[in-house]
């Protein structure tokens, strides 16, 4: 039996689609961005942790949805949940060597994460002004515990930075997209596939950051 193309067991010789000489093999790339993951979504769980036990502990702790834009947030979370639907298909295009697609929804993408790097920024400048900062904070004039507003920017922040990173790595390999690099065959994909796993990655974390901190 060919090692690229098989003959239908049955004896009918219809044949089949030509095997993946790639399936069930991880790269080199892909397992070191898997390592990098796991010990990266320790980081955030220690933070989410340590949020946890803060709030548990505390005797007094503001309602998030009293003191933060969680309407704004819900529609930045869509729209992150959106750009890694469009990396799903950035990759389907750079495996199918389709360049142009490849290109444009690496763009949206680009387009998913910055718009939600912005929002942010204006929902931070937003609680500032309000009162809410890291070291101490207030609402509507009142103080609040002060571990709210530093919980809160140490955890988001750290997702933000996440995403910013993100956004240019994808800024990056978007420019060698342009270049045709990862639409040759073979496994020149890889790189769109490890900035996807990373991609996907911050964003399932939001939406754990996105429960905990805003709806809880």
């Amino acid at each position: 039996m060919s090692s690229t193309l098989q003959t239908a067991a049955d004896g009918h010789g219809e044949t089949l689609e030509p095997e993946d000489v790639n399936f069930g093999k991880a790269t080199g790339g892909k397992v070191a961005m898997w390592m990098f993951i796991a010990q990266d979504g320790m980081s955030f769980g220690g933070l989410l942790f340590a949020y946890g036990v803060l709030r548990s502990s505390a005797q007094e702790w503001p309602i998030p949805a009293e003191v933060l834009g969680i309407g704004l947030t819900a529609v930045a979370t869509f729209l992150l949940i959106c750009s890694s639907l469009s990396m799903v298909f950035a990759v389907l295009a750079a495996q199918e060597r389709n360049q142009a697609a490849l290109v444009r929804w690496l763009g949206v993408t680009i387009a998913g994460g910055a718009t939600f790097l912005g929002i942010q920024a204006y929902e931070y400048y937003h609680l500032v002004h309000n009162g809410v900062g890291f070291i101490t904070s207030s609402h509507n004039g009142e103080s609040i515990n002060n571990l709210f507003g530093t919980t809160f920017y140490a955890v988001t922040g750290f997702h933000g930075l996440h995403v910013l990173s993100g956004v240019i790595y994808l800024t990056i390999i978007f420019r060698g997209a342009q270049k045709g690099k990862y639409t040759q065959g073979g496994t020149s994909y890889s790189p769109v596939e490890l900035v996807g796993l990373f991609w996907h990655f911050v964003d399932l974390v939001w939406i754990l950051v996105f429960t905990f901190i805003y709806l809880l």
